[in-house]
């Protein structure tokens, strides 16, 4: 009966390690690390489940130590502890598929199992070659792709991904290179043994080597295009701004998905240092899933002169070894040194005779140190070390195996069984709401795309539900709030110019409007509350109550609060302080507008639309000269020939500048045909009377 649950953990891992490069479903937001992330914990689940029906009927538990366990549980042990004191947000930090505690588990779990295997009839790298083929058949796939075969193929709207040339099942294009990089090493090393082996059979040696010559140029190809996608020049999609004047700005060029690379090494490396600042930090690290603050708090005004400065934050460091220190501390980072000692250790012993495992660990070390985390690369690791492992389990190396027959132990055979099914139901619960919730908040998604608000309402209300600890789903249902709020009010101005007369929104759609406005505002204070430390947080609280500044009473003093607690925790984010300078432009306090634009251009003296906004509240301010210098400055960062209407307006408006100058006369330019985007921010529309909106609202309130 043993060997029978032996046979289905063998095949169902085989399974495992073919499908996980593989694998992804359009049933979540992210299609891909979110799925292959549920599939590595449901799966590991699914092996303690198999192994505690194994325990409940031969009452058996047989235990054989690994050459790498005992680090490996520490290891998980420094995440766990830097997840109790330092993250805030705990259930996110759980969740993180490229550096999260269930992330490590699973795979914890997956080597446990695999290192334990004692199958040789594919030799002793078994799982390593199996996975081999996955990279053979995404090499095609990568390959097929890269020529875009659907591009001109109608396809149902649920396909339309398939017409992108950088789409590949395995995720990021930065992960299938790393991922095929990988196998790159292993046929290139493979084929020069083959070349420098003498082998008895050299009939069987010659077939080995064409087959994997035929490999290696295969992968090579297809790594050859993953990394031309990757490096080539394209237009910068970083994350959306709001900007009080709508200045769209000059076309960044940046390599195509830089921001999968994460931030620079040199913000990287302060990052990590500024832990060593505080001793809690310097041990336990920021916290797992908050690298974001530190990485707002370590930024300088170097960083606003580069193409990523409209990043506002990155969740991962640029090296996956300074991840580990910054999030977890000199614990983390101690328990995972000492698994590399270890690992190297082992390698050594075998190097002489079989060099390819430490190659291969070679360069999966160098991508740690250059690449930020990544779930492929923990994987990749993983395997290889259920590899070195597993050489000692099928030689019978320095291995001991425990087997404890429970048949006499009544009492501790029924806690134990019991004790891991109630285990593995109470993971498996927590887990599967976890995932539902994912998939309820792409329906909402996708209801929003087809703007049907039910369908948004409703999934992603049922979201939050199963989940109620996910930032993103608190932002997104705030703003989908505040949008229903809007749909009401904006009922009002399309009846008042039907009918040519002021109209009264009824007692009822205030109450709607009231509701739906207090339901954003709670719901921006939920994500706030679940980590204060995300300026982006606070941005969200704030940009919630810009849009209810002339609807609610006190929205302007909550507004100028949370954009200051948003400053606060990202000092050098330029676009903030404009948001600001803007609400106090919108108010009509052009003195404080004005000190808030001037702190724009120092941080980022490059910007047009920050001068555009200090010439104007200088101009409102009748301080002349200087609104002046700053629409030349306008004028002198941008392109005439790119930025036509925009260059065109900033000129005409300099003319009429002028004109307020003493004796100065300027005709002023005429005004072109395209309409400019360079604008002002505009007074948020009114409701009358205002709704009183209860002190809970204010950012403060807890």
């Amino acid at each position: 009966m043993a060997k029978v649950f032996d046979r289905i953990i063998y095949y169902f891992l085989l399974t495992i390690i073919f499908i996980f490069p593989f694998f992804f479903l359009k049933v979540t937001e992210e299609f891909f690390l979110t799925n292959k992330l549920y599939l590595l914990a449901f799966s590991a689940l699914f092996l303690l489940l198999i192994s505690t029906i194994k325990l409940a009927i031969t009452k058996k538990i047989s235990w054989q130590k690994g050459a790498f366990d005992n680090v490996l549980i520490l290891f998980l042990l420094s995440l766990v502890i830097s997840i109790i004191i330092s993250s805030p947000n705990k259930v996110q930090a759980l969740l993180n598929p490229n550096f999260g505690f269930l992330t490590f588990f699973s795979l914890t779990v997956l080597y446990f199992y695999l290192s334990r295997n004692k199958e040789k009839q594919t030799g002793h790298d078994l799982f390593l070659q199996f996975l081999s083929i996955s990279s053979f058949l995404l090499s095609l796939f990568t390959i097929i792709f890269f020529f875009q075969p659907f591009k001109n193929v109608d396809l149902p709207q649920y396909l339309q991904f398939l017409k992108n040339p950088s789409f590949t099942p395995i995720g990021s294009q930065l992960d299938l290179a790393i991922f095929l990089g990988f196998f790159v090493v292993l046929r290139l090393a493979q084929t020069l043994n083959y070349t420098n082996t003498a082998n008895k059979n050299e009939k069987t040696n010659k077939k080995s080597l064409i087959l994997n010559t035929f490999y290696l140029i295969l992968t090579l190809t297809a790594l050859s295009l993953t990394l031309y996608s990757l490096l080539r020049p394209s237009g910068f999609a970083g994350q959306a701004l709001l900007r009080p004047s709508g200045f769209a700005g000059q076309a960044l060029f940046t390599p195509r998905s830089f921001s999968e690379v994460g931030p620079p090494f040199r913000l990287s490396w302060y990052a990590a240092v500024e832990i060593l600042k505080n001793p809690v930090t310097a041990f336990f690290g920021v916290g797992v899933d908050n690298l974001a603050p530190i990485f707002t708090r370590v930024k300088d005004i170097t960083y606003n002169q580069s193409s990523l400065w409209q990043i506002f934050s990155f969740n991962y460091s640029r090296s996956a070894i300074l991840h580990i220190f910054t999030e977890t501390g000199l614990l983390g980072l101690t328990t995972f040194i000492l698994l590399v000692f270890l690992i190297i250790n082992q390698l050594m012993r075998v190097g002489r005779d079989r060099p390819l495992p430490l190659i291969l660990f070679i360069y999966l070390l160098i991508c740690l140190v250059l690449f930020p985390p990544s779930l492929i690369s923990w994987f990749l690791l993983f395997v290889l070390m259920t590899e070195v492992s597993r050489r000692d389990v099928i030689n019978h190396v320095s291995t001991q195996t425990n087997e404890i027959d429970l048949t006499n132990l009544l009492p501790f055979y029924i806690a134990t069984a019991l004790g891991s099914f109630a285990f593995i139901i109470g993971v498996s619960y927590l887990v599967g709401r976890s995932y539902a919730a994912e998939i309820y908040f792409k329906k909402a998604l996708d209801g929003m795309v087809k703007n049907d608000a039910k369908q948004a309402y409703d999934n992603m209300r049922q979201a939050i539900i199963f989940n109620p600890y996910i930032e993103r789903y608190r932002i997104n249902f705030s703003q989908l709030n505040l949008l229903i709020a809007n749909n009401i009010a904006a009922k009002a101005n399309q009846l008042q110019e039907k009918d040519k007369k002021p109209y009264q929104l009824t007692d009822q759609d205030r109450q709607n409007i009231s509701q739906a406005i207090q339901a954003a505002i709670a719901e921006a204070k939920a994500a706030v509350t679940l980590n204060p430390q995300k300026a982006s947080n606070w941005e969200n609280l704030a940009q919630i109550y810009r849009n209810i500044i002339n609807a609610a009473q006190g929205a302007d003093v909550w507004t100028i609060s949370a954009y200051q607690r948003a400053i606060v925790s990202d000092p050098q984010n330029p676009v903030y302080r404009l948001n600001l300078g803007g609400v106090y432009y919108s108010l009509g306090n052009y003195e404080e507008a004005a000190k808030v634009f001037e702190q724009v251009v120092v941080l980022k003296p490059d910007w047009p639309n920050a001068y555009y906004n200090l010439a104007w509240a200088n101009f409102q301010k009748q301080k002349y000269q200087e609104a002046v210098s700053a629409m030349e400055n306008v004028t002198r960062l941008l392109d005439p020939q790119k930025d036509k209407v925009d260059y065109d307006k900033a000129k005409q408006e300099l003319e009429e500048f002028k004109k307020k100058l003493p004796k100065e006369e300027k005709q002023a330019t005429e005004e072109g045909k395209t309409q400019p985007k360079l604008t002002l921010p505009s007074p948020i529309p009114t409701t009358t009377p205002q709704i009183q909106l209860p002190k809970e609202a204010s950012p403060e309130a807890r």
